[in-house]
């Protein structure tokens, strides 16, 4: 089967190799359909290995080359003797964590916080940037016909953008401010929006990512940089500041943001990844009372509610993606593409059978 392998830095390969077999029965053999290409693959294209595993890892024993891809949607082809809430010929959504189940975290119901936590497409013998992946059963949930492949390759982001607006809470009538319009800011706003947020607003200074915000029919999309930005924020929520932040940007400027622009005693969903340590003023942070919370992934068990979301018409999170591209073509259309700082791309998805 064709796969797209990381080496390392700069280095991903789209090369043959052996089609992976079931080895337990509690595993899935899956045909991936679509796959999605996350910023944490492009950290590790740029600057890693990170997560992926130069050394063994202690819970998968993967190590380098890893075929990529963490967010997709496949058909199942074959199953193992135990596994009973699948079968074969049904399309489903990966959820691409695989934790130890015995940890403190594990039993306690925070397996995305599981201590030897690894991930298929990251630490993992298998990827979704892959013709054909094994999974464990507890990693596959079952799509309905009201959602298409597409968007079963976009479960994952959109859990990991729910699970960072759920952890400050919406109420029906909250101010919200999104900085950053990638897609884990898109998804946000998408997902405050059908939770009844009165006002989502999009902070965003890259024109083309901007525009693409805009797009999305959810609220104004203001841009940071502009001189009389403060103004535009008071107008918008009327004097009062936002009621939470949901920063995405994974930058000190976007975090900043959250801190001058969140109302007295709101909340900041730390959501966007920082790849080095964030400056902000933490005199304002105590002045405000505000609360920061950090957040890691999504609920493991979150892929039928998200699914069931979708369904509904509630989360139209098909919305996010911006082109989609063959597998062969996946290094230099969506790899070199997403890394451009002037980039037009919200969501690349890889057609991958």
């Amino acid at each position: 089967m064709r796969a797209a392998r990381y080496y390392g830095k700069l280095d991903i390969r789209v090369e043959d190799i052996a089609v992976p077999q079931i080895g337990f029965d509690d595993e899935v053999l899956v045909q991936v359909m679509y796959c999605g290409v996350c910023g944490t693959d492009l950290h590790e294209y740029t600057v890693g290995p990170i997560v992926t595993c130069v050394h063994p890892h202690p819970l998968t024993g993967a190590t380098l080359p890893q075929t990529f891809g963490h967010e997709f949607s496949a058909r199942v082809v074959e199953i193992g003797k135990a596994v009973q809430d699948v079968k074969v010929g049904d399309r489903v959504s990966i959820m691409p964590a695989i934790v130890c189940g015995r940890c403190d975290e594990c039993r306690t119901g925070r397996g995305h916080l599981c201590r030897l936590f690894a991930c298929t497409g990251l630490s993992a013998e298998t990827g979704g940037l892959g013709e054909f992946a094994v999974l464990k059963e507890y990693q596959v949930a079952v799509l309905p016909d009201e959602v298409s492949d597409i968007a079963g390759a976009v479960i994952e982001p959109a859990a990991v953008a729910a699970y960072g607006v759920d952890r400050v809470g919406v109420s029906g009538g909250d101010f919200v401010l999104v900085t950053g319009a990638g897609p884990i800011g898109g998804l946000s706003a998408l997902y405050a929006n059908a939770l009844g947020a009165a006002q989502v607003i999009i902070s965003e200074p890259n024109p083309e990512r901007a525009e693409f915000a805009r797009k999305l029919g959810i609220g104004p999309v203001v841009n940071p940089r502009d001189e009389n930005f403060d103004d535009v924020i008071m107008e918008l929520t009327r004097g009062r500041g936002f009621d939470l932040t949901v920063e995405c940007s994974g930058t000190s400027q976007g975090l900043a943001a959250g801190i001058k622009y969140t109302r007295r005693s709101g909340r900041i969903a730390q959501t966007g990844l920082h790849t080095k340590p964030a400056e902000f003023d933490a005199m304002m942070l105590s002045e405000k009372d505000l609360s920061i919370v950090g957040n890691w992934c999504y609920k493991i068990t979150d892929w039928p509610r998200i699914i069931r979301l979708v369904a509904s018409g509630k989360y139209p999170i098909e919305k996010v993606v911006s082109s989609i591209v063959s597998l062969e073509d996946v290094v230099t259309q969506a790899f070199d593409v997403l890394i451009d700082p002037n980039g037009n791309q919200m969501k690349v998805l890889a057609k991958v059978s």
